[in-house]
């Protein structure tokens, strides 16, 4: 009987202190939920969003998973529709019990769980939503974790910059959602701070986004120096082609949400050079930072069909991250261990990259710097 004992105890003590154990035969896969849009005007978003993810979570199974328990992503299509984002969420809720939600994209489609109390009610964590919103980040929410800068903490760096060259007279394009009025009200609180207001707003319709001709109309005749845009990429393509054939030299700049590789596609490479792009996670082209270096050969090993792009690295750190609190959890997780794990994560260093959390703090990271489309179609920092 004492062999029994301590034949457990040990068999226990190697449990909690394996990294990230061989797998046993016969144990539970860990359940992870995310809800993305496939299909839709942001498809090509969606698709990096969750590749990124996927070569993290494939490369940490190859090695045996997490206490010998793999990991099992719920992918579901929202479309980009808010009330999809919703419908999907509750499935995945009921059917897939997963231990935590990861990955989501749009604003709009995560005020609307908010609205809704679909993640208060689960008690489960989101960590990494695609958006740097406001309202979704002051009061904090509980159970919402954000890896990427605001909207606010973007558009105000793209004003500094701006500002600092000399350039005084703004405009704002957006998109008339939750989305694009958040990113219009951190310019304006941007402009504020510096003594200006926009010479100009022009908005479009989230479900039509190559429509821009208002947009067009409201902000090409105030001749801006720069025009901030916050939109997704066929707005943004479209807008720029069009300021561009009515003449305007304005400076164009683009929030992170923007892909410079469908810019330079949709919007044409003469019309695409010099525009710039803020970015809120490290340079995915080089392998300078440690991270990139992995993301790299990660997505080579496990996604080769796949894009090498900011939005596939950032949802490659919030794996990263996601696994360490899981892992930190102990051998038997359960969805409010990994909320409490997040709250304790103070400057995780995911390899040149860190993220902070705590119990008042929900935004782990304000990092922000400013990249430039070059004359021969690449992305410059």
């Amino acid at each position: 009987m004492r062999l029994k004992n301590k034949h457990w105890l040990a068999v226990i003590a190697i449990a909690m202190t394996a990294n990230l154990a061989q797998a046993a035969p016969g144990r539970e896969d860990i359940v992870i939920g995310q809800v993305a849009p496939l299909t839709s005007v942001i498809a090509g978003t969606g698709d990096e969003y969750v590749a990124g993810g996927a070569a993290y979570f494939a490369h940490v199974n190859a090695n045996g998973g997490i206490y010998g328990r793999k990991i099992r992503v719920v992918l579901k299509d929202d479309s980009y529709k808010p009330d999809q984002t919703l419908a999907q969420t509750r499935q995945l809720l009921a059917e897939d019990k997963p231990l935590a939600l990861f990955g989501f994209v749009g604003t709009g489609n995560v005020l609307a769980l908010n609205k809704n109390k679909v993640l208060s009610d689960a008690g489960i964590a989101l960590l990494a939503p695609y958006t740097g919103a406001q309202d979704l980040r002051e009061p904090t929410n509980p159970n919402i974790f954000h890896i990427r800068a605001s909207y606010t903490d973007e558009t105000a760096r793209m004003v500094e910059h701006l500002h600092t060259i000399g350039l005084r007279r703004f405009a704002v394009m957006y998109q008339d959602d939750p989305f694009g009025k958040s990113g219009l009200a951190g310019a304006e609180s941007a402009m504020q701070k510096l003594g200006l207001q926009p010479v100009a707003r022009g908005g479009y319709d989230r479900t039509k986004p190559e429509d821009i001709d208002a947009a067009v109309a409201a902000i090409a005749p105030a001749n801006p120096d720069a025009i901030i845009m916050v939109a997704v990429n066929r707005a943004s393509a479209a807008f720029i082609k069009k300021m561009r054939a009515q003449g305007s030299k304005a400076r164009l700049f683009s929030i992170s949400v923007v892909n410079f590789k469908e810019l330079l596609k949709n919007a044409g490479e003469d019309n695409a050079r010099g525009i710039g792009i803020s970015q809120v996670m490290p340079y995915p082209y080089s392998t300078l930072v440690p991270v990139a270096r992995e993301f790299q050969m990660l997505m080579k090993k496990y996604q080769p069909e796949k894009v090498v792009s900011y939005a596939s690295m950032e949802s490659f750190i919030a794996a990263k991250i996601l696994v360490e609190a899981i892992q930190r959890s102990g051998a038997d997780p359960t969805r409010q261990k990994i909320m409490t794990q997040l709250d304790k994560m103070n400057s995780y260093d995911a390899g040149g990259f860190k993220v902070s959390f705590s119990p008042d703090n929900h935004v782990g990271s304000k990092f922000v710097e400013v990249t430039v489309i070059s004359r021969d179609g690449k992305l410059l920092r």
